[in-house]
């Protein structure tokens, strides 16, 4: 589904200022994978998801999305295939149109845009319908501005808008970070839902790590632009915070006295 095949990133290439983001990784995700990604402060995660929604060109190696090579491809040409959900819950959305207006944006993504009503009485039927699989009574304001929101309820739409195509990769860029932590698991709960019924191949990056662990069936771990560590299957199902704590370290080769430590944000 998922390919990346030794990429690379460098930022200020040749000044002082000069920042290895990514060195040679390789990761191949299969079909309905869905994997969390952890690792400290500038270990690349962030850099890794926008280098395959197409923010910025790698300097090497390929990006494949369900066989195709997008290494080139801009963000744009990308946005179809791929759905995204970022930290800030202000972002993602148009705060200014009504919840109703933003799922019909939703909609039409990727398709030739016409003349046509606004949202359909067809769209609103199944907007409602949508909305209230959430579980947050957004089915009742369709027409308040997403402005006005709650962040959790505007993680959760957006997460609903990411969806709504089916696409081929869901990135989640720490989609619950700025949310207070029972708000936090709720939209945790909702994106497990989203993603096992849609059967949709997903990256999450996460700070916490007992979220990295609950969550998905595949852990990664990055480091200084590397993954160093990939755990699925059994393995995942046993893992604790403590043992993963002891991974890092040995492959590492650098030791930690907390969790905090290690998953420290704005990687």
């Amino acid at each position: 589904m998922l390919k990346l095949e030794h990429i690379s990133k460098t930022f200020n290439a040749g000044t002082v200022n000069e920042k290895r983001a990514l060195c040679d990784l390789s990761l191949h995700l299969r079909p309905g994978d869905y994997v969390t990604v952890i690792g400290s402060n500038g270990a690349g995660k962030s850099t890794m998801l926008n280098a395959v929604a197409g923010v910025w060109p790698v300097d090497a190696g390929r990006i494949l999305l369900d066989g195709e090579d997008v290494t080139g491809k801009s963000e744009h040409r990308r946005a179809g295939n791929i759905g995204r959900v970022f930290q800030d819950p202000m972002m993602g959305t148009a705060a200014d149109m009504w919840v109703e207006e933003n799922l019909d944006l939703a909609l039409l993504r990727g398709e030739k845009r016409g003349l046509r009503w606004a949202v359909t009485k067809s769209d609103r039927a199944f907007f409602r319908e949508q909305l209230a699989t959430l579980g947050l009574g957004l089915e009742d304001r369709m027409t308040t501005k997403v402005g006005m929101l709650s962040g959790g309820q505007r993680q959760a739409l957006t997460l609903l808008m990411a969806s709504m195509k089916k696409p081929k990769l869901l990135l989640l860029d720490e989609h619950t970070a700025a949310l207070d932590p029972a708000t936090a698991k709720k939209v945790l709960e909702i994106t497990d839902r989203i993603v096992e019924e849609n059967r949709l191949t997903t990256l999450m990056i996460t700070h916490n790590m007992k979220d990295a662990i609950r969550h998905g069936n595949r852990l990664i771990m990055m480091n200084q632009g590397k993954i160093i560590l990939d755990i699925e299957g059994e393995e995942k199902k046993n893992l604790t915070k403590q043992m993963l704590m002891e991974m890092f370290q040995k492959v590492a080769g650098s030791t930690i006295d907390t969790d905090e430590a290690l998953l420290t944000r704005n990687s």
